[in-house]
């Protein structure tokens, strides 16, 4: 299972969860957040190995302007978190771009909305619906996850925090990829509890071992 830090700005704070060694760490590059960043500098992007994913959140950004800023940024994946159509998605992907596609999951929606964004993009992610486009620190129902039948991995946000380990273990989706961690474990907008979630991360990785051993 692979793992996703969201939300970071902070050089010290990513210093720190470097040394966590988290699979991909987010950048939020939408005006609107708490934890946005209007680029990576380049002082950070030194303290990223490159065994680090960076992913680019961006929100109904303007093609031309995500491509410039994916580019600068020398980000690895983009993560759609708008409302961006599948022909948006697929001008990307004709530039050979790696794509994380958001989809806001409630009691209502409809997984077969997912189908056609499948050729476009190479990963989704399930977050919670809310009155904020992300961020909302709140879970939706996670059986409902068993309704997507789709062939595509997803990542699983919205609202995990240190006492949802168990419950991500007992996820047995075929497809069930990595989870995005952002508000359960900030002690501010952009800046993570590195203590809290070390031991987050040890447990859920000791767990994998012990259960695949």
């Amino acid at each position: 299972m692979k793992i996703k830090v969201c939300g970071m700005k902070d050089k010290d704070n990513i210093d720190q969860l470097v040394r966590l060694n988290p699979d991909y760490i987010g950048f939020i590059f939408h005006p609107q957040s708490k934890r946005f960043v209007d680029k990576i500098d380049q002082d950070l992007l030194t303290l990223i190995p490159d065994r680090i994913k960076k992913v680019g959140v961006f929100v109904d950004e303007p093609l031309n302007s995500i491509v410039e800023k994916y580019l600068r940024n020398k980000i690895n994946i983009l993560q759609l978190h708008g409302n961006e159509i599948p022909e948006y998605c697929f001008e990307l992907k004709k530039l050979k771009i790696p794509i994380i596609k958001t989809f806001k999951i409630n009691q209502c929606f409809d997984f077969n909305k997912t189908e056609e964004y499948g050729p476009c993009c190479d990963y989704f992610l399930f977050d919670t619906a809310g009155a904020k486009a992300g961020g909302n620190g709140t879970k939706f129902n996670w059986e409902l996850l068993n309704q997507y039948e789709g062939a595509r991995p997803f990542f699983l946000s919205g609202g995990i925090g240190p006492k949802d380990l168990l419950s991500i273990l007992r996820i047995s989706h075929p497809k069930f990829f990595g989870i995005d961690v952002n508000s359960g474990f900030e002690i501010g907008p952009g800046k993570k509890d590195i203590g809290k979630l070390g031991i987050f991360i040890n447990e859920l990785r000791q767990s994998q071992i012990n259960t695949n051993f």
